[in-house]
């Protein structure tokens, strides 16, 4: 059993962590549309029951990313340009309204804590994993989420950026330097309390994180037959 089947094989929400990852592949381009996921397969590569497998893909289901076809199981659903960028202007259109929040919000423990973690994410997108510099940014993001004090809009955003395969981002030096100087800027702008410039960064953030994507799934032929 491989580290990440033996780290689902003891976590709780089992079905949970299947969903992300088979979502994550499916919004990576390494299941393409219209490609069916055995259910037998899928709990055998992951070292689970069965049961774990289906709910997660009933979750994938009412998210749009599979479908289920009648005596043959579930495909995973088509994947279009727009769909990508219909997705990260949803991202982007509540990450405004955090962003601004937030920036009401920060005090300087808040400047702070901001400083450090932007350079934690440096040095985690210089040498370390990409498990890492997922970690890094999301602890960036977590920050800046807190401060905003919106749960709810907080929820939401969450649910949409389970449409996001962040390991592909991680594994791309290119992606990571952009992302630490755009991070800097970000820890700048809060510094200088400044949201206009917050708001520069974030926005810089996803149009060049959906560039990326689509780039990164036309490169792996998902829309070759389109």
């Amino acid at each position: 059993m491989t580290t990440t089947t033996a780290r689902m094989a003891r976590r709780p929400q089992l079905s949970e962590e299947i969903a992300d990852l088979v979502g994550n592949q499916i919004m990576a381009g390494d299941l393409r549309p219209g490609t069916f996921i055995r259910l037998d397969e899928t709990a055998t590569t992951l070292g689970v029951s069965v049961t774990p497998v289906r709910e997660a893909l009933l979750t994938l289901k009412g998210e749009g990313l599979v479908d289920l076809v009648p005596r043959r199981g579930y495909s995973v659903s088509p994947l279009s340009r727009q769909d990508i960028e219909d997705i990260f202007w949803i991202q982007l259109t509540l990450a405004r309204r955090l962003i601004s929040r937030a920036f009401e919000n920060f005090d300087d423990t808040d400047r702070a804590e901001l400083n450090r973690l932007v350079e934690d994410f440096a040095e985690a997108a210089s040498s370390g994993t990409t498990a890492s510099v997922v970690q890094a940014q999301h602890r960036i993001y977590r920050t800046v989420n807190l401060a905003a004090n919106s749960d709810k809009l907080v929820r939401i955003l969450a649910t949409v950026s389970r449409y996001i395969p962040v390991h592909v981002y991680a594994a791309d030096p290119e992606w990571c330097a952009e992302q630490t100087a755009l991070n800097r800027d970000l820890a700048a702008a809060a510094t200088e309390n400044d949201a206009e410039k917050g708001l520069r960064s974030f926005e810089a953030q996803f149009t060049d994180a959906c560039a990326r994507l689509i780039e990164h799934l036309e490169s792996a032929g998902v829309w070759d037959e389109s």
